[in-house]
């Protein structure tokens, strides 16, 4: 198996690092544009199985030649990539996994390829991290399991293990993603009607081992395909997960206009974006550096089977890899891209098109799969009698 990951960053790093590991793997290429970067990670990983090199992505034509000899390519670009490294990967004819962004549509135009990947008998699947990512694999596995889905509620989030002042949070990928999920607005589905609620609303107190109380609240995004893939839910919700009081800190400088991407003023006759000042203020103040953190993680998924309700419940808690130096972020989003990759190279997904996560994954090999990894999900379920539901309603 021939694999390649664009992106020397520390998800393209973190991937190329189990995908050496990996038994099935035979040769990884990392590539950057920044090929000092590129020779870095090779150099940490020491494996004879990984090289690097260059590649520009904004050189279509360069991108097409390097893409090409691969099993299966792994985009771990800045998402206002993915829609080009798509449309390569099915003028070229290779399988990708990207790590999704639905800023500005991008895993829309992804998505909006699936006609074309069919022809080209590849296959693609945008959205491969945690959320969106693990949340959606996870989602379809319990709808899979059910004759009739009804609600998905999903709480998920990154927190540093010891919280500090001011923000009790430290940022994992950008505080510029951040602010997005802040600032736009949540869609969720209620009573079978989709409809969006203000990001940063409706917090509620929840508890996981060794961790509580802690907030949730309505973030952007967070719904990802769902919305699409399940739209006869009656209810979806997605909520970040956060320690108390951050959600209402974050929700004045909302309030401010100091997320807005769109928001200037005139300092000194200098127009000057408040977004941009506060990118810069925060940035060193939220960084997670080399602290400890975690990712906790609970979908719940209910609905109808054998004319019983049940209530399928996946549920995790990973923290940072010591030995490796690797955040627990890293270790959830980048094992689940290699996974996938490596399900689509072996032939254990075999579907040609493009596909959000939560149609094509099987769920229980993912699960196993990450366990290996040392990231554990653990399932649960609840059963009662729709009789009994109608008589307590």
């Amino acid at each position: 198996m021939k694999v390649a990951v664009l992106g020397a960053g520390l998800m393209g790093k973190e991937a190329a690092r189990d995908l050496v590991n990996s038994s099935g793997v035979d040769q990884v290429i990392i590539a950057d544009v920044d090929q000092q970067k590129a020779d870095g990670v090779v150099q940490t990983l020491n494996s004879p199985k990984i090289s690097s090199a260059y590649i520009n992505a904004k050189d279509e034509e360069q991108l097409a030649n390097f893409m090409k000899d691969f099993d299966v390519v792994i985009n771990a670009l800045f998402y206002t990539f993915n829609e080009t490294v798509a449309k390569t990967a099915v003028k070229v004819g290779v399988n990708l996994c990207d790590l999704g962004g639905h800023i500005g549509h991008a895993t829309d135009k992804v998505l909006a390829l699936n006609n074309n990947a069919q022809e080209a008998g590849v296959t693609l699947i945008p959205d491969l991290g945690v959320a969106p990512g693990m949340i959606n694999i996870l989602s379809g596995y319990g709808v899979s399991k059910l004759d009739k889905a009804e609600s998905i509620k999903i709480l998920v989030g990154g927190i540093p293990v010891r919280p500090e002042p001011p923000f009790e949070y430290n940022h994992v990928f950008s505080m510029e993603g951040v602010f997005d999920h802040y600032t736009d607005e949540s869609l969720v589905i209620r009573d079978g009607k989709k409809m969006f609620v203000p990001s940063l609303s409706e917090i509620e107190t929840v508890y996981f081992e060794q961790f509580g109380p802690l907030e949730a609240f309505h973030t952007a995004g967070g719904t990802s395909t769902l919305s699409q893939s399940y739209s006869d839910l009656k209810n979806l919700e997605y909520k970040t997960i956060r320690y108390p009081g951050h959600a209402e800190k974050f929700q004045l400088l909302v309030d401010l206009n100091l997320t807005r991407r769109d928001y200037e003023v005139e300092v000194n006759g200098t127009k000057v974006k408040p977004r941009e000042v506060m990118l810069k203020v925060l940035d060193p103040i939220v960084d997670l550096k080399d602290k400890d953190d975690v990712v906790l993680l609970r979908v719940i998924v209910s609905g109808t089977k054998d004319g019983e309700q049940h209530t399928y419940s996946y549920e995790m808690t990973t923290f940072n890899d010591k030995i490796n130096h690797v955040t627990a972020m890293a270790r959830s989003t980048a094992y689940t891209i290699s996974v996938v990759a490596q399900m689509i190279a072996n032939g254990t997904i075999t579907k040609k098109g493009v596909y959000p996560p939560e149609q094509i994954v099987p769920g229980d090999y993912y699960i196993e799969e990450m366990k290996k990894r040392g990231v554990m999900i653990k399932e649960s379920v609840e059963r009662t009698s729709v009789a009994q539901v109608t008589a307590s309603n």
